[in-house]
Formats: structure tokens, C-alpha cells, sequence
């Protein structure tokens, strides 16, 4: 039997106590140190003494032999805590491998739209080059915008330029993210927020659309002109499942300034109620600025 995750991390708070006292009495009631008993005598170690009618009596001697035992077994040793580490990192520790605690191989990966680099044999040219990337690799004070583009075809069909980032000069276009991604962006999405500068949010036109984009921190939509949209969006485009958002986007309408840019939109989406898909928008976007908007 292989120690669990629970006795090692008894056995690591145990052994932060006896750098202080002799010994450490622990109840034997529990699961845990049922498992830990069980483990020492499957490996011939007299406890003898050490237990009593209600506890096991640890000391250093005992954690020194627990220890070598590991190690000897191709198992981590006591300090190893193996949560938060890849499997690749856990292997460094010995043989044993703990999926539940491991880091997720996608946890810090992004998809990233860049322009098309060189040719490469064998492979056919596109407008655009995707890469999956670890985010922490990304140097973000490289780029002047974030765009986050919430639908993955609309993300795989970005054409070579859009117009209405033409007044930043490096923009940095990822995918929103799902199951796969989501973990990655979100996490440089907060490292984004630290620079202070724009955060589009390229998506749906409908409730679950807004709220995404707000609840993101994005600074910005981008979304096709007023009147085009006035004339195009359909309600066949906003689904019934999203009404359990409109309270909360009807409070935000209530409380933006006249004039905001925000509340021609909200007036087709909410008075209305209409919306468009990320995948009917014409090639004619511009930039709504949101302000100091958020939503939780």
C-alpha cells in the first residue's frame, strides 16, 4: 500500500512539531493514522512502546525510519508536498503519481492568434498563425491591447487585420477559453489587469455576452455599429437561457451616465430584446468603451 496525500501531510505536521519536542501523540481513532499503522507494519517497523490503548506516540527516530522506507520504496519522501506540481514534476519525487493534486497540463495554457510568420514545408499559409502557449512565457508589456475573443470558430477565423484595433499596435488576440483554456485566461487575464491598459472583449451580442465581458474586467467591446445591428439583430439570437441575466445588466443600464456609448446597445438587447451571434457580425466593427463598468 502506498501512503495517501492525508498521512503525508500528517506526517509533514508532525514532523514540524518535533523540531520543537521530543515527541508527538496522535490519536489512533482516525482514518488517517489507521493508514499510517497499517503502512508501518506492512514494512517490519516496531512500534512497540510508541502505542498506547488510544495513541501512537511519534519521535524522531520513527519519522527518520517512515523516511528512509519512503525513499528506499521509489516514494516520496515526507517533505515532498506533491499538490500544485505537474506529473513530470511529481516523478522527480519517486514513482508514486497523485492526479487528484497534480497540476492540470492546460492550467496556464493559452490560444493565441498572431500574424502568420514564415512558410513552414508542408504545411499551407494562413492569414493567421494559432499557437497553444504557456501565458507565463508571454512578455504582456510586449502588446498594447488585449482582445478576447469568445467563440473558437470566430477565434480560428480572425482575418490577417481588423480595422477597429488599428489604433493599437500590437494587440494580443486570445481565446476566451472552455474547459481546455479557460484556467490559462483567467489567469492572464489578471496579470493583464495589473498593466492597466485596454481589455477588448470580442463576443456574442446577447445577455450572456454583456455579462462575460464585464465580469472578465474588459475595458471595451468590440461590436458592430449601432445602426447596422439596429437592422440585423434578431431575438432568434437570444436564447431564453440567458434571462436569468438580464436583472443584472437592466441595473447597469439604469445606472449609466446619458449618452454612454453602452446604452444604445442595451436599449435593442434588453427593450427589445434582440441579439446577434459573434458569427453575423460583419467585418465592420468599432470599439464601445465600458467605463468603470463591472459586474460581479
Amino acid at each position: 500500500m502506498n501512503l495517501s496525500p492525508g498521512a503525508y501531510r500528517l506526517l509533514r505536521e508532525v514532523r514540524k512539531k518535533l523540531l520543537h519536542e521530543p515527541g508527538v501523540a496522535k490519536s489512533r481513532s482516525g482514518k488517517v493514522m489507521a493508514e499510517i499503522e497499517a503502512w508501518c507494519h506492512e514494512h517490519d517497523m516496531v512500534l512497540g512502546m510508541r502505542c498506547s490503548t488510544r495513541t501512537l506516540r511519534f519521535d524522531r527516530e520513527l519519522l527518520a525510519q517512515i523516511d528512509a522506507t519512503l525513499v528506499a520504496s521509489g516514494l516520496p519522501p515526507i517533505d515532498a508536498n506533491l499538490s500544485g506540481l505537474t506529473t513530470a514534476e511529481q516523478a522527480r519525487h519517486g514513482n508514486r503519481e497523485e492526479k487528484g493534486v497534480r497540476e492540470n497540463p492546460r492550467d496556464h495554457r493559452v490560444l493565441a492568434s498572431l500574424p502568420a510568420g514564415a512558410v513552414r514545408p508542408g504545411i499551407a499559409a494562413t492569414p493567421r498563425d494559432v499557437h497553444d502557449l504557456d501565458w507565463r512565457q508571454i512578455q504582456l508589456s510586449a502588446f498594447d491591447v488585449l482582445v478576447q475573443v469568445e467563440n473558437l470558430d470566430s477565434f480560428y477565423g480572425l482575418a490577417s487585420h481588423l480595422p477597429a484595433l488599428a489604433s493599437w499596435s500590437c494587440p494580443l488576440l486570445l481565446y476566451r477559453g472552455d474547459s481546455h483554456y479557460g484556467g490559462g485566461f483567467g489567469r492572464l487575464s489578471d496579470a493583464w489587469a495589473s498593466t492597466a491598459r485596454p481589455h477588448v472583449y470580442f463576443g456574442d451580442f446577447d445577455a450572456a455576452g454583456i455579462r462575460n465581458a464585464l465580469s472578465s474586467g474588459a475595458t471595451d467591446l468590440l461590436l458592430p455599429p449601432i445602426a447596422w445591428l439596429g437592422e440585423r439583430a434578431t431575438s432568434e439570437h437570444l436564447p431564453e437561457g440567458q434571462y436569468q441575466y438580464q436583472a443584472a445588466l437592466h441595473d447597469i443600464e439604469a445606472g449609466l451616465p446619458a449618452g454612454h456609448p453602452l446604452g444604445d446597445y442595451l436599449a435593442i438587447l434588453l427593450g427589445q430584446q434582440r441579439g446577434l451571434r459573434q458569427q453575423w457580425f460583419s467585418g465592420q466593427l468599432v470599439v464601445v468603451p465600458l467605463g468603470a463598468i463591472r459586474s460581479g
